[in-house]
């Protein structure tokens, strides 16, 4: 009893009769469901539209609109914000030929929203295009039960420390499996660019990776993969959180660690221009820190201790196969002389499109201190 109620009521409802449903045929018409980032800068809303026809390209899905004040995005005497669509994916819910549908949220005037960070992504990937920056990011995440719980813990007490439980296998080790590999599927069938998981350190945590991808798809597929999770969770009953710290006390927290190399990284020879861009990173601390959580790093100060594989948040460091620094270089790197370096100091909550846009002012803008340009005459 005790594990059924940690569950949504919602999911208990009869999938068999929805299958009856969903198998209906749709008489050529096109459902969309739209995505946007909301003004908690952390949390995603969907609403869905029908077009008459299969949108085949990004430009066949007309812009949309929605209330801007149920989204603490706007004031209700002035609420209209606009969707503009930037990235299609199938969707994995409904089925072809229906679509997903990623959008920037524009406000009345047509400027981009508080907690819309795509807008000057993309005009910083633009401008460094020509050094083809790639991104593969490592999303931690943890289930929860509706009650708030991590899902499959005990309900009064806790599971046993932390160890047999990192990439295990077995019911008194894993909790959730069937959900992580439904969201993998999903993603797949999507065209979202995952490309792998695994069981995180504690019990109830996962982590997926979305990458390689280069400049703004970084972010676009990252936050259309969490939209899956969120999505798919709701068919199951729990909750997914990117809290960093779910759980206080001696427990791993959630990162979203960022892996990262521009062309001449990935060339013979790479490794000088790995240890260049670190130390410009390594300058830049703390203007890195405030940018990669949606709280300008207070989130993260709960899980940046230099403990349980993290670095301090208050001292920059970077180290060859190093989980406990801020810059690990993958052993593999140092051995080739070329690759990429992994930035372990993002929150599980971060906005990809924050992180990869500072990295790039960072490392190929050769931008310092706290204070970021404006490239809107580029």
């Amino acid at each position: 009893r005790a594990v059924a109620m940690s569950v949504s009521h919602s999911s208990r409802l009869n999938k068999l009769v929805r299958e009856q449903y969903m198998r209906l045929p749709q008489d050529g018409r096109v459902q969309v469901t739209y995505v946007w980032i909301d003004g908690s800068g952390e949390g995603v809303r969907c609403k869905s539209r029908t077009l008459d026809k299969e949108a085949k390209s990004i430009e066949d899905v007309p812009e949309w609109n929605f209330d801007g004040s149920s989204t603490a995005q706007a004031e209700g005497s002035n609420s209209d914000m606009f969707l503009v669509p930037v990235c299609m994916f199938r969707d994995p819910f409904c089925l072809d030929p229906n679509k997903l549908v990623l959008c920037e949220v524009l406000k009345y005037n047509r400027k981009p929203a508080e907690t819309n960070l795509r807008h000057t992504c993309k005009k910083v990937m633009d401008l460094v295009k020509d050094s083809h920056p790639w991104f593969g990011m490592e999303q931690e995440y943890t289930l929860l039960g509706i009650n708030g719980h991590p899902y499959g813990w005990p309900d009064n007490g806790f599971p046993g420390p932390q160890g047999p439980y990192y990439c295990g296998v077995g019911a008194d080790k894993v909790y959730g499996r069937d959900i992580v590999e439904s969201h993998y599927k999903a993603c797949l069938y999507a065209g979202v660019k995952i490309c792998g998981t695994n069981a995180e350190v504690m019990p109830s945590q996962w982590e997926f990776q979305v990458g390689p991808c280069e400049g703004i798809e970084m972010g676009d597929h990252l936050w259309m993969a969490r939209f899956i999770l969120h999505r798919v969770c709701e068919d199951f009953g729990v909750v997914a959180t990117l809290d960093p710290k779910p759980m206080t006390g001696n427990w791993n927290g959630a990162g979203c660690h960022t892996n990262y190399s521009t062309e001449e990284m990935r060339r013979e020879g790479g490794l000088k221009h790995i240890e260049a861009a670190i130390e410009k990173l390594s300058k830049r601390h703390d203007y890195h820190i405030c940018v990669y959580d949606p709280r300008g790093g207070r989130d993260n100060s709960r899980r940046l201790t230099g403990h349980h594989e993290t670095s301090n948040i208050f001292e920059f460091s970077a180290g060859v196969a190093n989980r406990g620094a801020s810059i690990r270089i993958p052993r593999q790197v140092g051995q080739d002389g070329c690759g990429y370096f992994e930035d372990r100091r993002p929150a599980a909550n971060c906005d990809p499109y924050a992180v990869t846009e500072a990295i790039m002012r960072t490392t190929v803008l050769n931008e310092t201190g706290v204070e970021t340009k404006d490239y809107a005459g580029h």
